[in-house]
Protein backbone atom coordinates (compact mmCIF):
# COMPACT_ATOMS: atom_id res chain seq x y z
CA UNK A 1 0.00 0.00 0.00
CA UNK A 2 1.06 3.62 -0.89
CA UNK A 3 0.23 6.55 1.13
CA UNK A 4 1.24 9.66 -0.77
CA UNK A 5 0.75 12.92 0.71
CA UNK A 6 0.89 15.87 -1.64
CA UNK A 7 0.40 19.49 -1.40
CA UNK A 8 -0.89 20.66 -4.34
CA UNK A 9 -1.63 24.16 -5.81
CA UNK A 10 -4.89 24.61 -6.98
CA UNK A 11 -5.29 26.93 -10.07
CA UNK A 12 -9.40 27.29 -9.12
CA UNK A 13 -8.14 28.09 -5.46
CA UNK A 14 -5.41 30.26 -5.51
CA UNK A 15 -3.64 28.22 -2.86
CA UNK A 16 -2.50 24.66 -1.94
CA UNK A 17 -4.67 22.53 -0.90
CA UNK A 18 -3.63 19.32 1.45
CA UNK A 19 -4.02 15.70 -0.07
CA UNK A 20 -3.70 12.29 1.10
CA UNK A 21 -4.03 9.51 -1.83
CA UNK A 22 -4.21 5.73 -0.92
CA UNK A 23 -3.40 3.42 -3.79
CA UNK A 24 -2.77 -0.51 -3.60
CA UNK A 25 0.08 -1.42 -4.48
CA UNK A 26 2.86 -4.52 -3.21
CA UNK A 27 2.06 -6.11 0.03
CA UNK A 28 4.48 -7.47 2.43
CA UNK A 29 2.88 -11.04 1.69
CA UNK A 30 3.49 -10.43 -1.84
CA UNK A 31 7.15 -9.69 -1.59
CA UNK A 32 7.87 -12.21 0.82
CA UNK A 33 6.50 -15.36 -1.95
CA UNK A 34 9.46 -17.37 -3.70
CA UNK A 35 8.78 -16.46 -6.45
CA UNK A 36 8.29 -12.84 -7.60
CA UNK A 37 8.41 -13.07 -11.08
CA UNK A 38 4.86 -12.04 -11.02
CA UNK A 39 5.01 -9.14 -8.45
CA UNK A 40 5.90 -5.90 -10.19
CA UNK A 41 4.66 -2.07 -9.68
CA UNK A 42 2.60 -2.28 -12.90
CA UNK A 43 -0.56 -1.54 -13.13
CA UNK A 44 -2.08 -2.93 -16.38
CA UNK A 45 -6.04 -2.00 -14.91
CA UNK A 46 -6.24 1.43 -13.73
CA UNK A 47 -7.78 1.64 -10.19
CA UNK A 48 -11.28 1.94 -9.32
CA UNK A 49 -11.30 5.24 -6.69
CA UNK A 50 -13.55 6.74 -4.24
CA UNK A 51 -13.45 10.14 -3.10
CA UNK A 52 -14.07 9.82 0.44
CA UNK A 53 -14.81 13.34 2.64
CA UNK A 54 -14.21 14.86 6.26
CA UNK A 55 -16.48 16.24 9.04
CA UNK A 56 -16.66 19.51 10.23
CA UNK A 57 -13.23 20.66 11.56
CA UNK A 58 -11.29 17.18 10.53
CA UNK A 59 -8.79 17.57 7.82
CA UNK A 60 -7.05 15.22 5.17
CA UNK A 61 -5.58 13.07 7.88
CA UNK A 62 -8.59 12.40 9.79
CA UNK A 63 -9.93 9.24 8.07
CA UNK A 64 -6.72 7.48 7.96
CA UNK A 65 -5.81 8.36 12.10
CA UNK A 66 -9.42 6.80 13.76
CA UNK A 67 -10.14 4.21 10.81
CA UNK A 68 -8.59 1.01 9.10
CA UNK A 69 -9.59 2.48 5.69
CA UNK A 70 -5.66 1.92 4.95
CA UNK A 71 -6.36 -1.68 5.05
CA UNK A 72 -10.05 -1.84 3.54
CA UNK A 73 -8.53 -0.48 0.36
CA UNK A 74 -5.66 -2.29 0.06
CA UNK A 75 -7.82 -5.70 0.57
CA UNK A 76 -10.33 -4.11 -2.05
CA UNK A 77 -8.11 -2.58 -4.23
CA UNK A 78 -9.42 0.50 -4.48
CA UNK A 79 -7.83 4.06 -4.38
CA UNK A 80 -9.11 6.29 -2.02
CA UNK A 81 -8.93 9.98 -1.86
CA UNK A 82 -8.73 12.58 1.05
CA UNK A 83 -8.61 16.46 0.87
CA UNK A 84 -8.70 18.60 3.45
CA UNK A 85 -11.89 20.69 2.59
CA UNK A 86 -11.63 23.17 5.55
CA UNK A 87 -15.30 23.63 7.11
CA UNK A 88 -17.17 24.67 3.63
CA UNK A 89 -19.18 22.13 3.22
CA UNK A 90 -17.07 21.70 -0.03
CA UNK A 91 -19.43 24.31 -1.88
CA UNK A 92 -18.34 27.48 -3.46
CA UNK A 93 -17.92 30.11 -0.72
CA UNK A 94 -17.04 33.16 -2.17
CA UNK A 95 -13.53 32.77 -3.36
CA UNK A 96 -13.30 29.41 -1.89
CA UNK A 97 -14.52 27.59 -4.78
CA UNK A 98 -14.45 23.83 -3.30
CA UNK A 99 -17.64 22.64 -5.20
CA UNK A 100 -15.75 23.76 -8.13
CA UNK A 101 -12.44 22.27 -7.13
CA UNK A 102 -14.34 18.41 -6.46
CA UNK A 103 -16.30 18.12 -9.31
CA UNK A 104 -13.35 19.51 -12.31
CA UNK A 105 -9.54 20.16 -10.43
CA UNK A 106 -9.69 17.06 -7.92
CA UNK A 107 -10.50 14.43 -10.67
CA UNK A 108 -8.53 15.96 -13.38
CA UNK A 109 -5.48 15.92 -11.06
CA UNK A 110 -5.82 12.08 -9.72
CA UNK A 111 -6.50 10.93 -12.81
CA UNK A 112 -3.74 12.07 -14.77
CA UNK A 113 -1.04 11.73 -11.90
CA UNK A 114 -2.06 8.57 -10.50
CA UNK A 115 -3.13 4.61 -12.28
CA UNK A 116 -6.89 5.84 -11.66
CA UNK A 117 -10.08 5.38 -13.93
CA UNK A 118 -11.72 8.16 -15.48
CA UNK A 119 -14.72 5.93 -15.92
CA UNK A 120 -17.97 6.89 -13.88
CA UNK A 121 -18.72 3.50 -13.15
CA UNK A 122 -15.18 3.10 -11.30
CA UNK A 123 -16.00 6.40 -9.45
CA UNK A 124 -17.59 6.79 -5.49
CA UNK A 125 -18.03 9.67 -3.76
CA UNK A 126 -18.69 8.80 0.40
CA UNK A 127 -17.92 11.14 3.56
CA UNK A 128 -19.15 11.51 7.45
CA UNK A 129 -21.07 14.47 9.00
CA UNK A 130 -20.74 17.37 6.78
CA UNK A 131 -18.81 14.81 4.64
CA UNK A 132 -21.80 12.95 4.43
CA UNK A 133 -23.38 16.44 3.11
CA UNK A 134 -20.99 16.76 0.32
CA UNK A 135 -20.78 13.91 -0.71
CA UNK A 136 -24.92 13.51 -1.37
CA UNK A 137 -24.55 17.57 -2.94
CA UNK A 138 -22.21 16.66 -5.49
CA UNK A 139 -23.42 12.47 -5.98
CA UNK A 140 -26.76 13.89 -6.73
CA UNK A 141 -26.02 16.96 -8.55
CA UNK A 142 -23.87 15.17 -10.72
CA UNK A 143 -24.96 11.84 -11.20
CA UNK A 144 -23.13 11.83 -14.79
CA UNK A 145 -19.53 11.19 -12.37
CA UNK A 146 -20.66 9.01 -10.01
CA UNK A 147 -21.05 5.53 -9.75
CA UNK A 148 -22.34 5.20 -6.04
CA UNK A 149 -22.77 7.72 -2.79
CA UNK A 150 -22.25 6.86 0.43
CA UNK A 151 -23.11 9.04 4.04
CA UNK A 152 -22.10 8.38 6.78
CA UNK A 153 -24.46 10.67 9.84
CA UNK A 154 -25.28 13.10 7.07
CA UNK A 155 -25.54 16.57 8.53
CA UNK A 156 -28.63 17.47 6.34
CA UNK A 157 -30.89 20.04 7.81
CA UNK A 158 -28.44 21.76 9.63
CA UNK A 159 -28.49 25.30 10.09
CA UNK A 160 -24.81 25.91 8.12
CA UNK A 161 -26.52 25.41 5.00
CA UNK A 162 -30.12 25.99 3.58
CA UNK A 163 -32.36 23.04 4.36
CA UNK A 164 -33.52 23.10 1.02
CA UNK A 165 -30.22 22.79 -0.40
CA UNK A 166 -30.45 19.08 -1.01
CA UNK A 167 -34.57 18.53 -1.05
CA UNK A 168 -34.34 20.89 -4.46
CA UNK A 169 -32.19 18.92 -6.43
CA UNK A 170 -34.53 17.77 -9.06
CA UNK A 171 -33.85 13.73 -8.56
CA UNK A 172 -34.97 11.03 -10.95
CA UNK A 173 -34.87 7.33 -10.27
CA UNK A 174 -33.35 6.69 -13.94
CA UNK A 175 -29.83 7.49 -13.17
CA UNK A 176 -29.42 8.36 -10.11
CA UNK A 177 -26.00 6.72 -8.72
CA UNK A 178 -26.66 4.16 -6.39
CA UNK A 179 -26.90 5.39 -2.56
CA UNK A 180 -25.97 4.30 0.84
CA UNK A 181 -27.06 6.09 4.09
CA UNK A 182 -26.19 5.16 7.41
CA UNK A 183 -26.48 6.37 10.98
CA UNK A 184 -26.43 5.48 14.50
CA UNK A 185 -29.59 5.91 16.67
CA UNK A 186 -28.09 7.91 19.26
CA UNK A 187 -26.74 10.44 17.08
CA UNK A 188 -28.23 13.91 17.15
CA UNK A 189 -28.70 13.92 13.17
CA UNK A 190 -30.30 10.68 13.40
CA UNK A 191 -33.96 12.27 12.64
CA UNK A 192 -32.50 14.66 10.05
CA UNK A 193 -31.34 11.59 8.26
CA UNK A 194 -34.66 9.72 8.95
CA UNK A 195 -36.45 13.00 7.34
CA UNK A 196 -33.88 12.85 4.38
CA UNK A 197 -34.71 9.01 3.60
CA UNK A 198 -38.74 10.06 3.39
CA UNK A 199 -37.83 12.79 0.58
CA UNK A 200 -35.77 10.17 -1.08
CA UNK A 201 -39.02 8.00 -0.85
CA UNK A 202 -41.46 10.59 -1.79
CA UNK A 203 -39.35 11.15 -5.23
CA UNK A 204 -39.25 7.14 -5.51
CA UNK A 205 -35.64 7.08 -5.20
CA UNK A 206 -34.01 3.86 -4.29
CA UNK A 207 -31.73 3.52 -1.53
CA UNK A 208 -29.76 1.36 1.33
CA UNK A 209 -30.29 2.53 4.94
CA UNK A 210 -28.78 1.45 7.56
CA UNK A 211 -29.72 2.13 10.78
CA UNK A 212 -27.67 1.50 13.68
CA UNK A 213 -28.57 0.98 17.32
CA UNK A 214 -26.01 2.14 19.75
CA UNK A 215 -23.81 4.52 18.28
CA UNK A 216 -23.53 8.11 18.47
CA UNK A 217 -21.77 10.45 16.12
CA UNK A 218 -18.35 9.07 16.82
CA UNK A 219 -15.44 7.60 14.78
CA UNK A 220 -16.17 3.66 15.97
CA UNK A 221 -19.12 3.95 14.41
CA UNK A 222 -17.54 5.34 10.74
CA UNK A 223 -15.06 2.91 10.60
CA UNK A 224 -17.53 0.25 10.51
CA UNK A 225 -19.67 2.48 8.24
CA UNK A 226 -16.93 2.69 5.65
CA UNK A 227 -16.15 -1.22 5.54
CA UNK A 228 -19.55 -2.05 5.07
CA UNK A 229 -19.85 0.57 2.01
CA UNK A 230 -16.47 -0.77 0.92
CA UNK A 231 -18.52 -4.06 0.60
CA UNK A 232 -21.43 -3.02 -0.64
CA UNK A 233 -20.43 -0.91 -3.35
CA UNK A 234 -21.60 -2.05 -6.67
CA UNK A 235 -18.44 -2.67 -8.35
CA UNK A 236 -17.30 -3.72 -12.15
CA UNK A 237 -13.96 -2.88 -12.46
CA UNK A 238 -10.80 -5.80 -13.28
CA UNK A 239 -10.47 -5.79 -9.22
CA UNK A 240 -14.06 -6.21 -8.30
CA UNK A 241 -14.75 -9.59 -6.07
CA UNK A 242 -10.88 -10.16 -5.36
CA UNK A 243 -9.90 -9.29 -1.35
CA UNK A 244 -6.16 -9.64 -0.73
CA UNK A 245 -4.39 -10.97 2.55
CA UNK A 246 -2.14 -8.11 3.67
Amino acid sequence: MAKIQCNVISYLLKRTVDLTIILPTVTIPEASQPDLRNVHHTYPHPYPVLYLLHGMGNNHQQWGGYTNIELYAEERQIAVVMISGENKFYLNSGKDLFYDFIETELPEFVRNTFPISDKKEDTYIAGLSMGGFGALIHGLKNPQNYRAIGAFSAAVGVPEVENSTLTDIPLSAQGCPALYLTCGEDDFLYENNCQFIRHLESRNITYTWVSEPGYTHEWRFWDLAVERFLDWLPRTDHYAGIKRKI
